[in-house]
């Protein structure tokens, strides 16, 4: 269930301690350092995504806070968690180190030990807490990464990050069953990057390594479509692996890695078919565009997967826009 506070449902002289209760109540016992009562965050958005919580907190104003030694006295809850700055920037400190992140970057923290938060002007973070239980990585490899930036534009963690980014809008679209399989894959991909980075690769478990994988494998295939010469070969060696285990990692998804790019092609296709921007471009060159070179081959694939061929289908789909009041 989502679950949303905001700044403009209080009147301002009760802000400060409005958001020290909901903040406390929703994320963990904290203290909110605030030079005033317009410094308070603007917005709180909480939601579960099966087994990780995911909180998206908006703020205009410089702001931050700290959790002592008396907050985890009196509750540890035995959570981790990573803050992924959507917007703006933030500074994380715990165990002696400070994390200075940007839009992007990630940062982990231990809830069970002492921490700080500054929030930038106009920052926008989301946070995502877990038990301590589901990540299959020893504390003490852990407690080197608290404090720690981990940047968040290439590799394992700029999947987690642009995943996490994502989250805050979907909490209300997930059954149970969907928010168990997005929340597993979170932690799949969090743990393989936390891994590298600590080079525990052996602590995850064979399963969570392999989802990771396909995760970090689906996501090169998307960002590659325009390339005509994308294959399985180019595929694997970009992942520095055999085009034997690729094959074998796609069994699992009843599919084949020369189909799954042949769908994600079409796919696209047909997306920018729908698209009225689009209208006046030619069906060949947005084909093209996708990496299908060859017109008459492209025809053919369209039609077997959506039952017309290209021209057809954007002929169709203006028309119903057109019949739309």
């Amino acid at each position: 269930m989502r679950l949303e506070f905001q700044a403009d449902d209080q009147p301002v002289a009760l802000r400060p301690d409005y958001w020290q209760e909901v903040v406390g109540r929703m994320l963990c016992p904290l203290e909110l350092r605030l030079d005033g009562e317009h410094d308070v965050p603007d917005r709180l958005v909480v939601g579960d995504v099966g087994p990780v919580q995911v909180a998206e907190l908006t703020v205009s104003r410089p702001g931050g806070a700290e959790r002592a030694r008396r907050h985890v006295r009196r509750a540890d809850p035995e959570l981790y968690k990573i803050d992924v700055v959507a917007r703006g920037g933030a500074v994380i400190e715990q165990d002696g180190r400070t994390a200075r992140q940007a839009a992007g970057d990630l940062a982990f923290v231990d809830l069970s030990r002492p921490a700080r938060w500054t929030n930038s002007h106009g920052a926008q973070v989301i946070a995502v807490s877990f038990p301590r239980a589901l990540l299959p990585l020893r504390r003490e490899s852990l407690a080197r990464l608290t404090g720690v930036r981990v940047p968040g534009d290439r590799g394992t963690p700029a999947l987690v990050s642009t995943l996490v980014r994502q989250l805050p809008r979907h909490l209300d679209d997930s059954g149970r069953a969907e928010g168990a399989r997005v929340g597993g894959a979170v932690l799949d991909l969090l743990a393989a990057a936390l891994a590298a980075l600590v080079d525990r690769d052996d602590d995850v478990p064979a399963d969570s390594r392999q989802r990771a994988l396909l995760l970090r494998t689906r996501a090169f295939i998307e960002q590659q479509l325009g390339d005509p010469d994308l294959s399985p070969r180019s595929v694997a060696a970009a992942q520095y692996i055999s085009i034997r285990y690729l094959h074998k990692l796609f069994e699992a998804q009843e599919t084949t890695v020369a189909d799954w790019i042949r769908r994600r092609r079409l796919e696209r296709c047909r997306h920018d078919l729908l698209d009225p921007g689009l209208r006046a471009e030619p069906v060949s060159a947005i084909a093209v565009r996708w990496g299908l070179t060859n017109a008459a081959h492209f025809s053919r694939a369209f039609r077997a997967a959506y039952g017309v061929a290209p021209l057809e289908y954007r002929h169709r789909a203006e028309q119903r826009s057109s019949r739309v009041p």
